[in-house]
Formats: C-alpha cells, structure tokens, sequence
C-alpha cells in the first residue's frame, strides 16, 4: 500500500449504487478520499450491505465508512432485522414536560436509559454490517421553527438535549462507535431548509451562546465529531457556520476547546452555494477548521475537488490524525452473534417495553 493511502485524506464522499462501480473505485482510491458517505440506495439488504462495505476496506482498509442513521425518519436501514429506531423527540417526550424543574428524577432516567439503549442498538447493527460511523446525534434545539429539524431534535431545552445526547453518545461508545454533534451552533432556530435554500438566523451571538450550543458546551470531551451548520450568523459572521473561523475556530475549538474531527455539511447543498463552486467550498471550510469535507450525490462534483483541490502536507496530516480517532479500535459482533448478546437483548427488550421499537 502506498504512502499516500495509508492516511486518510479530507474529502468524504458517496458512491453510486449497491456495489462498486469502476468510477466508485477510483474515487476511493484517490489519496484525498478518507471517507464513504452511504445512503437508502446503497443499501437492499445485509448481505449486500456486508459485501459492499467489505469491497470498500479491501480497497481502502483506512477510509472510514458512514451514514446518516439517526432514527426516525433519518435512518437509510430499515429491513431485513434492523431495528427502526424512535426519531429522538420521543425520548424527550418521555423525559417530560418542556419544563424541566417539573421533571421526576424517575422520568429523566428512564429517558437517558432509553437514550443509550438506542445508541447501543444503532451502532451495534450498523457495525455488524461493516459501518465504522453514524453521524448521530442532532443537538439542535426544538424551537417549532424548523421543518428539516422537527422531531430529530431531542428537546427545546438545552440541558434535556445534553442529558439525552450524553446517554446516546455513551450506547454508541459502548458498541465502539464514535459520535457526530450536529449543526453547530444550532439549525433549530432558522425556518429554511439548508438542502436548498441558504438559511439565516439573525439572533445574536450570546443568545445563541447561552442556549443553542450549550450541548456542545457542556458535552466537552464525550463529543467526538461536529458537523456544522449550512446557516448564517450574520450578527456573528458572514459566512454560514461551515466556512466561518469565528464560529470553527474562535468559538468551537478556542472558546469551547473542542478537539475532535469537524465535518463540513454537504457541499452541494444548496446551503452551501454562498461559498461559489464546490472547490472554493471545500477550500473556504477546510481554512476556516474542518477536517473534512463532505460531498454526496454529485459524483461529477465529486471528480472536480478530487482533481483540483490542494490541500497542504501539514493540513493533510492533521486531518488525517483526527479522522483516524473516529475508527473503531474494537472487533465488531456479526449479526448473529450480535442476535444473542446480552446487552443487545437488554437493549432492545427497554426500547420495546417503552414502546420506542415495534
């Protein structure tokens, strides 16, 4: 194996179908490829969805494999036995009321059991399958306002939302799985929809400080990952989140010390446009303290920031330390073995008996 494969380069991207094409290949092969993004298409069934992620690792043993695998309606596997996870609204309606001094110690805990029960089920069936990664969990707050967030956002109470994603995060470690905060500083608050408008939130920035990102503020170093928001501060900065030094590196990783990998957020989404073409995105976030770049559903797109974009040795080398934090370290269960396992029956016995899991 090559040098330049041995570390994972900044550009995570997708592939087309249910197995690997010739064009699939060659983009994974790519020295600036360091992660598969899968989606619903890419997946029919286990066994296609074991085989296709075995192809990937034989081809690039360092890229590490995703999805977006939340519960609810974001969940790309949801037959032949994996578990159709509760969008994670219904665990905070299990919490309790909105308010949170109203709450019973009770309540709460059950919440967070339910909470980890689901990471540990999530993670540990994608894992049987081959996927390294999920990125899970959504800390936006449930303001009523937005529609692409609604039921995935745990609460519109901060400290609910931390409790909640704490839990989850500690399901996913549990099973190996690393964790994905996502849309720093928060998505909840601004109506458009970053798939394709450019959403704006004018509130300003103590406001969104004080309440928003406290998740990210009070998760500290259980959170592994932060993908940030399509959406613009403009009170803060001009640029939306994801290209913006002030909210990646003044605030997220001076401010709040945060350490781990940050994920831009779809580059062809329409949120993303401000930025001009896909490779002055990718320059723009890469600069301002991503790690990595997503861009999904454009393969032609996709060929273009393989092609042009420069990234520096230095640059390179320290996205590739953080993104090879995110592999798992420990061998993961196959489906049937995972079928016996005692926390996976107990997991999966608590998600049933709170009526969260058919």
């Amino acid at each position: 194996m090559t040098k330049s494969i041995m570390n994972p380069g900044p550009v995570t991207l997708d592939v087309v179908s249910l197995e690997l094409n010739t064009e699939d290949r060659r983009r994974i092969l790519h020295p600036l490829t360091g992660g598969v993004i899968l989606f619903g298409r890419n997946f029919a069934n286990r066994k296609q969805l074991t085989k296709l992620t075995a192809e990937i690792k034989k081809l690039r043993p360092d890229v590490l494999i995703s999805i977006d695998h939340e519960g609810g309606r974001v969940q790309r596997c949801r037959t032949d036995g994996f578990t159709h996870l509760p969008a994670m609204r219904k665990l905070g309606e299990l919490w309790g009321s909105k308010n949170m001094s109203s709450h019973s110690a009770e309540s709460a805990a059950i919440a967070m059991a339910a909470a980890t029960a689901c990471g540990y089920v999530l993670a540990t069936e994608l894992r049987a399958c081959g996927v390294d990664f999920s990125f899970t969990p959504v800390l936006d707050l449930d303001f009523g306002r937005s529609g692409v967030i609604g039921d995935r956002a745990f609460s519109r109470d901060p400290q609910i939302t931390f409790a909640l994603a704490k839990s989850l995060n500690e399901g996913l470690r549990l099973a190996g799985m690393a964790n994905c905060g996502k849309h720093f500083p928060g998505h909840g608050w601004a109506e458009a929809d970053s798939h394709v408008a450019i959403p704006v939130d004018e509130r300003p920035l103590q406001q969104i400080l004080n309440d928003d990102a406290k998740p990210y503020e009070w998760l500290d170093l259980s959170l592994t990952a932060v993908m940030p928001a399509h959406v613009i501060y403009p009170k803060v900065d001009k640029n939306p989140a994801g290209f913006s030094k002030v909210w990646l590196h003044s605030i997220l990783r001076q401010e709040l010390g945060f350490e781990g990998v940050i994920f831009s957020d779809d580059l062809s989404m329409e949120g993303a446009s401000v930025a001009g073409s896909v490779v002055k995105g990718a320059d723009m976030a890469l600069e301002a303290g991503c790690d990595a770049v997503l861009i999904c559903n454009r393969p032609d797109l996709a060929d273009q920031l393989l092609s042009k974009l420069k990234v520096s040795k230095a640059k390179k080398a320290e996205s590739a330390t953080r993104l090879n934090r995110l592999m798992p370290t420990s061998a993961a269960l196959a489906w049937n073995e995972l079928q016996s396992e005692a926390q996976y029956q107990y997991a999966k016995g608590l998600l049933q008996q709170l009526n969260l899991i058919a």
